[in-house]
């Protein structure tokens, strides 16, 4: 390695805040370099934060130094770029996982990633994918690389993310070492290490773009109003931005696109070949009904059922039937209708063109791209294709069989009972492939939550605790 790609223990500084009462006190390793040829110099970094407290020799919650897995929270939302965060309030105000990571007795890993829009001083866009997914993996290189260096356990990476983080969580846990990143990542000068990470968290991940619209379609056809909300940037720097509604419904040829695309959910899904934990087959029939829709009602069946057993008092909701102690059945339909549909058809592959996945495959000159045949054919944009390759690399399910890819051992996601920004198929296909390879996977839908993550960080930290045992 060049020394720039050489941990230095010494460059650090010893950081005290206190949040709710909660003092802690870290040391921090920050904006080291992890590829030797960045596209954006300022992005492609990490920061590593341990607690001070294992550099006097002592433990936090049996874990110390040489042992503390390593936490490798991701920032990306929406695709866009990924900043590196220090332990405390997070951009929206909130306390962040890495602080309570920290108190825990963790070690902390934040990567900067590049994002959709980024553009280089030649006009280039220079975050289209799989960069963020391969700065990722360059930072996991260089932690693997300094493995005697560097604080806490290499062989215990876990990566955490939300939505689109969520899904590069997913990715990172399903694509280690694969040949097809290998000329991306040489070309960054990342370290001649292992990219792979031993366990993934993924809160609703959007993923599987280019069978997204389908599933999207499959779950809320005959919805034909949407409600969203868009952000208004603030005036003045500093004032926080404003969410406005946006309401509206579908255009007939929108209309059609749904029928289509519900139509072609079933064929993909029944060429999976999944199956239950059990070895039951997962299929759909021609009208999108089978042990597929059985499989992810029992997900959602099992969330009401834990909040009945914190006595709440669901009554009220018509799609629910949770009578003496039996378990909840749910009239799938009637749910769907209580969520409402969030997004117009097709949902990610904009036959205009111009969402954020849209820009997600572009390439270097041209910004926005289909990534779906279905979209490119009825393209109101004279849109490009995206390469197959690219479209490939950014979704897990293309990897789940491959034996050149390692796989993390443990995964663990979450998808909110009241998130409209993907079908809880998405998850719910991601979850029965994982487990059917045989790798340790925790599925659960948050009773009321909606497209959100890091909610549950004590449940998180718990289950982190056991894989790393």
């Amino acid at each position: 390695m060049k020394k720039e790609l050489i941990f230095d223990g010494t460059a650090y500084t010893v950081e005290t805040i206190e949040i709710d009462g909660k003092i802690l006190t870290y040391r921090a390793f920050e904006d080291i370099p992890y590829c030797k040829n960045p596209a954006n110099e300022r992005m492609q970094r990490l920061s590593i934060f341990v607690p001070e407290a294992f550099y006097e020799g002592k433990m936090i919650n049996g874990r110390h130094l040489k042992n503390a897995p390593i936490f490798m929270p991701n920032t990306i939302g929406g695709y866009m770029p990924g900043l590196q965060e220090r332990p405390g309030r997070s951009r929206e105000g909130h306390v962040n996982a890495a602080f309570h990571a920290l108190l825990h007795g963790y070690v902390v890993v934040s990567p900067g990633t590049r994002g959709r829009g980024m553009i280089n001083e030649r006009g280039e866009f220079i975050g289209t994918a799989p960069a963020a997914l391969c700065d990722l993996k360059a930072a996991v290189r260089y932690l693997k690389a300094n493995v005697c260096r560097i604080p806490g356990n290499v062989n215990r990476i876990i990566s955490n993310g939300t939505s689109a983080g969520g899904a590069m969580s997913a990715l990172l846990g399903t694509t280690g070492d694969h040949p097809d990143y290998a000329p991306y990542l040489d070309e960054m000068g990342a370290a001649e290490a292992s990219d792979a990470v031993f366990a993934a968290s993924c809160y609703c991940p959007i993923t599987n773009l280019d069978h997204a619209d389908a599933a999207y379609e499959w779950e809320f056809h005959g919805l034909n109003d949407y409600h969203n909300k868009k952000m208004v940037p603030a005036e003045r720097e500093g004032d926080t931005p404003e969410w406005i509604p946006v309401d509206g419904v579908m255009t007939k040829e929108q209309q059609n696109f749904s029928d289509l695309l519900r139509d072609s959910f079933p064929g993909y899904v029944n060429g999976l070949q999944l199956k239950d934990g059990a070895g039951k087959a997962l299929t759909l029939n021609e009208q999108g009904e089978g042990s597929f829709l059985e499989y992810i009602k029992s997900y959602v069946a099992a969330s009401a059922r834990k909040e009945l057993e914190k006595g709440s008092d669901l009554s009220e909701l018509d799609w629910l039937e949770a009578e003496d102690g039996r378990e909840p059945v749910i009239d799938f339909r009637k749910y769907v209708q209580f969520r409402t549909r969030m997004k117009e058809a097709p949902a990610f592959d904009s036959t205009a063109l111009g969402t954020p996945e849209n820009e997600l495959f572009g390439t270097k000159q041209i910004r926005y791209r289909h990534f779906t045949g279905f979209s490119f054919q009825h393209s109101t944009a004279e849109g490009q294709l995206a390469d197959a390759l690219q479209v490939k690399m950014m979704n897990p399910m293309n990897y789940m069989e491959d034996e050149k890819a390692v796989k993390a051992e443990h995964f663990r996601i979450r998808h909110g009972t009241a998130d409209r920004d993907t079908s809880l198929a998405i998850s719910a296909m991601l979850a029965a492939k994982l487990t059917e390879v045989q790798i340790d996977t925790e599925l659960f839908y948050p009773w009321g939550m909606p497209h959100a993550g890091d909610y549950d960080l004590e449940e998180l930290f718990a289950w982190i605790d056991h894989v790393c045992i």
